[in-house]
């Protein structure tokens, strides 16, 4: 684990050292903002249940694009290789990527309190229950889009392909809770189960239910275990 927490703080330390790395992180931080004012200024209301809704879209791009370089450029740079010569295994290796993206996620996070402050200084009612519940969902839902990007990641030296494989991962788990009204009824109940929006709902509504963290932790595990077999790969 020790060796996880320094590849983890190298990782977080290379994204703020990058202007790319403060660009994602503005372009985030802006349309998390422009969906919580719009309505603010247009109807006069304030909640973060905006927020709750617009956050997991916007994960869609924001996170593949955070994760997409986490091994792919090891690979592509020859870095890996001189990182695998240290004594550490290759589940140290995904689970310190996974560490550092998680966290630069919950940096992210931290900043979006501003509307919770901005809603106690209008005077508004706030569920501080519903306020922890959403905050734990969308974090729980950054850490299963981390685990599903740094997958993508370990599949490809490119980039842009470990981007694009995560995307439509990604896009699949969000989008096929919608597809279920087209599915016949014996498969829409496991496939709206299978969909990341379908828990992340009741995290928001205040609702924390074993079977919705079963189900995220369940995700993380698997696609975490898979990177690291496609790590052990290049040893056969």
């Amino acid at each position: 684990m020790r060796y996880s927490m320094l590849i983890a703080k190298k990782e977080i330390k290379s994204f703020f050292d990058s202007p790319a790395g403060y660009v994602t992180l503005a372009f985030f931080l802006i349309l998390t903002g422009w969906f919580f004012a719009n309505p603010l200024f247009l109807i006069g209301q304030a909640d973060l249940r905006t927020m709750f809704n617009v956050v997991p879209i916007i994960y869609i791009f924001f996170i593949p694009a955070i994760t997409m370089g986490l091994i792919s450029k090891e690979k592509s740079s020859g870095t890996y290789e001189t990182l695998a010569t240290f004594p550490i295994n290759d589940s140290e290796i995904v689970m310190g990527k996974f560490f550092a993206s998680v966290g630069i996620i919950a940096f992210g996070l931290l900043f979006t309190f501003v509307h919770l402050i901005t809603i106690l200084i209008l005077g508004k009612n706030v569920d501080f229950g519903q306020f922890i519940s959403g905050y734990f969902g969308l974090l729980l839902l950054g850490s299963v889009y981390s685990a599903i990007g740094i997958f993508g990641s370990s599949l490809s030296k490119n980039q842009i392909v470990s981007f694009l494989i995560s995307l439509i991962i990604v896009i699949f788990f969000y989008l096929i809770q919608q597809l279920v009204i087209f599915l016949p009824q014996f498969l829409s109940a496991f496939f709206q189960y299978i969909s990341t929006g379908y828990h992340f709902s009741n995290l928001s509504r205040g609702v924390i239910d074993t079977r919705d963290l079963i189900y995220f932790f369940s995700l993380i595990y698997g696609f975490l275990f898979l990177s690291t077999k496609i790590m052990e790969s290049r040893k056969w």
